[in-house]
């Protein structure tokens, strides 16, 4: 993993995930957060989404997932991200994809959602992806982000139904590296 993005994630846990063109415009103006969660977008829209956020010198991840428009199995959908963006990297759920982000030498990041035991250890897999970070959701979740901590390798992230400093904190002491919201009120902590 480039130490940039490494670096960046370690100097502000709190990473702004955004899901509308206002929460973009709020977290733009804010000069703590350094990287910016990309989670809406279209095959018309996603390359001014992404110029925005390089224009206020963030550090750029779309929720390649997300987009509407492009294929949702295809990993032609991480080539055009890679070839009509300036996007850093790269959100999926879909291991095919963060293969092909990896070899595209995007920053990659792949999201579970841990819901069940079976869910917790489909984790076993995780080194055959190597992506650069794992996000789990929910990220309220102490005792299992905990145990995800020392099963895995891989740095962990957490996300969804993150709204206070407490479920930041219980997140951040369970092990994670830092925490993505879509809550603006949590951005700044």
């Amino acid at each position: 993993m480039d130490q940039r993005f490494y670096d960046a994630v370690a100097a502000s846990p709190v990473i702004a995930a955004v899901k509308d063109q206002a929460g973009l415009t709020r977290c733009l103006a804010e000069e703590n957060i350094r990287v910016v969660f990309l989670l809406f977008g279209d095959i018309c829209s996603i390359v001014d989404l992404v110029a925005q956020a390089k224009a206020a010198q963030k550090i750029v991840i779309v929720h390649v997932d997300l987009v509407t428009g492009l294929s949702a199995s295809r990993e032609i959908a991480v080539d055009f991200i890679r070839t009509a963006t300036q996007a850093d990297g790269i959100i999926s759920t879909r291991p095919n994809f963060i293969r092909r982000a990896k070899e595209l030498h995007m920053y990659t990041i792949l999201r579970v959602f841990v819901i069940d035991s079976m869910a917790l250890s489909s984790l076993e897999n995780l080194e055959k992806v190597r992506p650069d970070f794992l996000e789990v959701l929910p990220g309220v979740m102490p005792k299992t982000i905990r145990q995800i901590c020392k099963r895995v390798h891989t740095p962990v992230l957490t996300g969804g139904l993150i709204a206070d400093k407490e479920d930041v904190m219980n997140a951040l002491n369970a092990g994670a590296m830092a925490i993505s919201t879509t809550n603006p009120a949590v951005w700044c902590l």
